[in-house]
């Protein structure tokens, strides 16, 4: 058991008149962020926005990018090239960069979203396409990905820091992988579930899968996405239970 963790959430992800999640409300409470890029939700204001909420608030940074599928929020299976996924990735980890160096804070990590995830989790050249293109930006920024997927080891093959994230909201199958949210049970909605869940997690190492088995998993980052509809209330409550555990959260 450790007696810190990080507790990150997607967050920048309104656009243009569109207003998406409570970044004002949410930011001061987490430790790490992971901001859109624009590809698949948020723009140029709203990003500089989200890092100026992170700076004040001393909150880590991180880079959200995603496929290019703004009407699907990013969380459509699409197939690209090699060099089309390190451009991509290139090109969205750089406009964020940008405005960290705007505001003068450092870009602590890359996290990619929705179905980039879940595919780089099971593809090794999807998630060497993502490291590449991470690496040859600046080696030192670390890449969280789900825990123990391919992405991770990936990464961590490269010499680089692979932060291993377990979500609050997301029930798991038996091989470690999420609930794809095509099903009804994907999402855990009740706060004092969630709690139970996060708290096994980050106490014991391990889930309870969909099935009732118990798996293990690495907890480095805990996950509460920023659009769901009890995000600020779990991570209220998930925030003041670990506390009560003598976990403290902090940024990887």
């Amino acid at each position: 058991m450790t007696n810190t963790i990080d507790l990150n959430a997607d967050l920048g992800e309104s656009y243009g008149p569109f207003k998406k999640g409570n970044d004002e409300q949410i930011i001061p409470l987490i430790s790490s962020a992971n901001i859109a890029c624009g590809f698949h939700a948020g723009d140029y204001l709203v990003m500089d926005q989200a890092i100026q909420l992170c700076r004040e608030h001393g909150t880590g940074i991180g880079a959200h990018p995603a496929y290019q599928d703004i009407m699907g929020f990013g969380r459509r299976h699409m197939v690209y090239s090699y060099d089309e996924i390190e451009a991509l990735m290139t090109y969205q980890i750089g406009a964020l960069h940008a405005f960290c160096v705007r505001h003068g804070v450092t870009l602590n990590h890359v996290k990619p979203h929705g179905a980039l995830y879940n595919d780089a989790a099971k593809d090794k050249q999807l998630s060497e396409a993502i490291v590449n293109a991470i690496h040859a930006i600046d080696p030192k920024l670390k890449v969280m990905g789900l825990s123990g997927s391919l992405l991770t080891q990936v990464a961590e093959n490269k010499g680089m820091t692979a932060i291993h994230e377990v979500f609050a909201d997301r029930n798991y199958n038996d091989d470690g992988t999420l609930v794809s949210r095509t099903l009804d049970n994907a999402l855990i909605e009740n706060t004092e579930r969630a709690i139970e869940h996060v708290l096994q997690m980050v106490t014991e190492g391990t889930v309870t899968t969909v099935t009732g088995n118990k798996i293990p998993l690495k907890a480095d980052s805990i996950c509460v996405h920023g659009d769901g509809a009890h995000a600020l209330q779990f991570v209220e409550q998930i925030n003041s239970a670990l506390k009560k555990e003598g976990v403290f959260v902090k940024t990887i």
